[in-house]
This record gives C-alpha cells, sequence and structure tokens, in this order.
C-alpha cells in the first residue's frame, strides 16, 4: 500500500465519495477545529474526498474552515490535492458544462484568514509565480484528452467573497483585469496548500455564463442542476488521474518555503 498522499476536494454539487468505492467516515481534530471527511482506496492509493461545504451543503463560501480543512490534511500525510469547484464564465469561448483547469488568479476575497503565518516572528513570502502544481495540471490534461471530455486546459480563476453573486459591472472588471471565470471559495485554498508544500490542482466545473453574460438571472438552482450532469465526467477525470499520479514529486510546491522566511 502506498503513502497516503492524495486528497480530493469537492465542490458544489459534488459531495457524494461513492464513486470512489467503499468510502469510511473519518474525522481529524486540528488547531483550527474539527473536520470531517472520507477515506477509500483507488489504485492502490488511499484517498481522502473532503466535501468543502460539509456533506448537504451547509456551510457558504465564506463560512468554509480553510485552515482546518488544510491542516487536517497535512496532518494525514496528504502532499496532492486535487480540488473541484463551481464557476462562472467570463469568457465566451468557455461555455458552461465544460472543464478548466486553472492556471492563475485573481483574489478578491475580503474577510477571510489568508495564511497560517499569522504570529509575530513568522514572516514568510511565498513564491506564487505558478499558483497552481504544473504536474498535476499535466496529470489532468492528460487523463481528460485520453478521456476526451470537453476541457480548457488553462483559465484565470477570479476568487470573490460570496456569498452573493457578483454583479454585471464586476464581471467586465474581470474580465478587463484577464479573468476567465469566477467562484467564490478557491482562494485562501490554494494559498494554504502551498503555505503546507501541498501540491494543488484547480478544477473548475462551469455551471453558467457569469452575470451580464447570461441572459437570465443566476440561480443556485442552475448552478446545481448543471454541475449534478457534469458528476459522471468529473468522477470519470478523478479515476482516470489518479493511476497517473506518479509517487515522486518534480513541481516546486515540495519546497515552497525554502526561501520564503524573512
Amino acid at each position: 500500500m502506498e503513502k497516503i498522499e492524495l486528497a480530493i476536494i469537492g465542490g458544489s454539487g459534488f459531495y457524494n465519495p461513492s464513486f470512489l468505492g467503499k468510502a469510511e467516515k473519518h474525522v481529524v481534530f486540528t488547531e483550527y477545529g474539527e473536520v470531517e471527511l472520507f477515506k477509500a482506496e483507488v489504485s492502490r492509493k488511499k484517498v481522502y474526498f473532503l466535501p468543502r461545504h460539509k456533506i448537504g451543503h451547509s456551510l457558504s463560501p465564506s463560512q468554509v474552515n480553510y485552515r482546518a480543512n488544510l491542516k487536517a490534511l497535512k496532518k494525514l500525510g496528504v502532499k496532492r490535492i486535487l480540488a473541484t469547484s463551481a464557476v462562472g464564465s467570463l469568457n465566451k469561448l468557455m461555455l458552461p458544462g465544460s472543464l478548466v483547469f486553472l492556471d492563475n488568479f485573481i483574489d478578491f476575497t475580503k474577510n477571510r484568514p489568508t495564511t497560517f503565518y499569522d504570529k509575530e516572528g513568522e514572516v514568510y513570502h511565498v513564491d506564487f509565480t505558478e499558483p497552481y502544481c504544473p504536474e498535476l495540471r499535466s496529470f489532468l490534461i492528460e487523463a481528460a484528452t485520453n478521456l476526451k471530455l470537453d476541457f480548457h486546459p488553462a483559465a484565470v480563476y477570479v476568487c470573490t467573497e460570496g456569498p452573493r453573486f457578483e454583479t454585471p459591472a464586476e464581471i467586465k472588471a474581470f474580465q478587463l483585469l484577464g479573468g476567465d471565470v469566477v467562484g467564490m471559495t478557491g482562494v485562501p485554498e490554494v494559498v494554504l496548500a502551498r503555505e503546507l508544500e501541498i501540491c494543488y490542482a484547480g478544477i473548475g466545473l462551469i455551471a453558467n455564463m457569469a452575470a451580464g453574460i447570461s441572459k437570465r438571472s443566476l440561480t443556485a438552482e442552475e448552478v446545481v442542476e448543471v454541475i449534478s450532469k457534469m458528476n459522471s465526467d468529473i468522477e470519470s477525470l478523478l479515476k482516470e488521474v489518479i493511476p497517473l499520479i506518479s509517487s515522486m514529486r518534480n513541481c516546486h510546491c515540495a519546497t515552497a518555503l525554502r526561501k520564503a522566511k524573512m
């Protein structure tokens, strides 16, 4: 049995770990709080599945305890994270029902703890030239290509505070800044993973066109409906990519703190 090293974070509309086979409930206690997740075995690898909003979606994006979630995964020995999230599209070439593999982000969150290093004497400036693990993203591209899925290999993710949807004026501004998709949960998750030297890949599930691009008002019901139809594709992708992920890491994520301390 390989060492536990992989976790899947399930976003809006993607909560059920049953596609991994037999999944056992597991609780981890951290200094930031208690985390509930599931443990399974896929391709002789132990895999953890963490529903970001909890089963039943009881937490809004601003209520998610991101630091507890990431610390729990680190405590379990996880070295790689595949994180899914529902997103709205700012790019008319990226349509609902397709997948995007994130390669950059712009942060517009406001009220969330964004670092583990918030005490006096703990000063770290972590490099984010490549915010998402390029090695993990290459595995996702290979898997999606093998399955002939509708996907985009790169996208700039704009993260907003939520829980409200964005205004048309905000969407226009995000487009001018180079954003491709918008969501509410990817930050600080990706930042905290890097601070813990965990590889992190962001998988965006496009649920709708963003406000002002869509010809109708946005609803949470539409997001859940579209993502539920995409569940089979994301399940196939994850099952396809897990065997492709090597046991050795050949990226900079594992040494992110080496030259970051002041």
